[in-house]
């Protein structure tokens, strides 16, 4: 009985382990998996990064402003995320943040440079409408 409920309390240990490990995917790999299984694509860079440009149908959430935080709450935890920013490192602590509030479905996709050169669409805001 005693193994048994060692076993058991590993077993969980482990698996918690596993869960919170940030979920890193290579351009090629983020085309393929959204190919497959859709979700959001969330551009955690500033508001003037993403105008500069974006991925197509991306959603900006910015990390430093502190809007990420206070939004993300209320989104269904259920729910497919693919996140990225200028490096990586902002969608990686945005990753784990996401994770640690229960979100099971998280992938950090990388730097913005490296999606437009892997040829992932893209799309850039006008800020003189009128040129």
């Amino acid at each position: 009985m005693k193994l048994l409920l060692v076993l058991c309390l590993q077993f969980s240990l482990l698996s918690s382990s596993v869960q919170d490990k940030p979920v890193a995917l290579t351009p090629a790999e983020f085309k393929e998996m959204t190919s497959k299984e859709k979700g959001r694509v969330i551009d955690v860079r500033t508001p003037e990064e993403f105008q500069a440009g974006h991925l197509k149908k991306a959603q900006n959430v910015d990390w430093r402003g502190g809007k990420f935080q206070e939004e993300f709450q209320n989104w269904d935890k259920n729910q497919t995320y693919y996140l990225y920013c200028a490096t990586g490192n902002r969608s990686s602590q945005a990753l784990k943040m996401m994770q640690e509030a229960g979100f099971k479905n998280v992938y950090n996709v990388g730097g913005y440079k490296d999606l437009k050169a892997a040829g992932l669409k893209t799309s850039k805001k006008n800020l003189l409408p009128f040129l």
